[in-house]
């Protein structure tokens, strides 16, 4: 019980200080951060329950004021801005790619690559359109356009997701708890 919170506390932390590296703002005003890549490591590391249990800490902190957004943001207000779908697509991408790392029982750099693509730009990315629709008031189509941007790099963060997740695994194999 103490080490899956210790865990769960620690990568909160990570997706915290992966805000701290500089945004790039987009017209749609969804910025491009580092943030998505601890959402994913998340996943593919601690596993689907406790991946997303970290990514609710993390957005419970940011609900209550703490400025750990890409750019110093927090506040219930970000759960108003265009931003918001990607905010509650981030627990169920990282349950999603933690979800696939646990039952696909292949090797763990293809598993753990698959989940972030699933979860980390699958999931996040409809939940992100939708959200934009929403807040932008466009349609679907317009708002999957204002995404595009996101994919490559996205796509970049799936491997580095990967690759991160196969270094634990060799290194600490018992540190990978989607696979224990």
């Amino acid at each position: 019980m103490e080490r899956n919170l210790t865990h769960i506390a620690l990568f909160a932390a990570l997706i915290a200080v992966l805000g701290l590296v500089p945004k790039i703002d987009l017209v749609s005003g969804v910025p491009i951060t580092a943030q998505s890549l601890g959402v994913m490591l998340c996943g593919t590391v601690l596993g689907a329950r406790r991946g997303a249990l970290a990514v609710l800490l993390f957005l419970g902190l940011v609900a209550a004021g703490l400025p750990l957004l890409a750019g110093g943001r927090g506040g219930l207000g970000v759960f108003a801005s265009p931003t918001v779908g990607y905010l509650v697509g981030f627990p169920l991408a990282a349950f999603v790619a933690g979800l696939v790392v646990e039952r696909l029982r292949i090797a763990i750099f293809p598993a753990a690559f698959l989940g972030a693509i699933l979860g980390g730009i699958g999931v996040m990315h409809v939940c992100g359109i939708i959200g934009m629709s929403v807040m932008l008031d466009k349609s679907l189509p317009e708002a999957a356009v204002l995404a595009l941007p996101f994919l490559a790099g996205d796509l970049l963060k799936s491997g580095l997701a990967a690759a991160i997740t196969r270094g634990l695994a060799r290194l600490r194999p018992a540190s990978v708890l989607s696979r224990a």
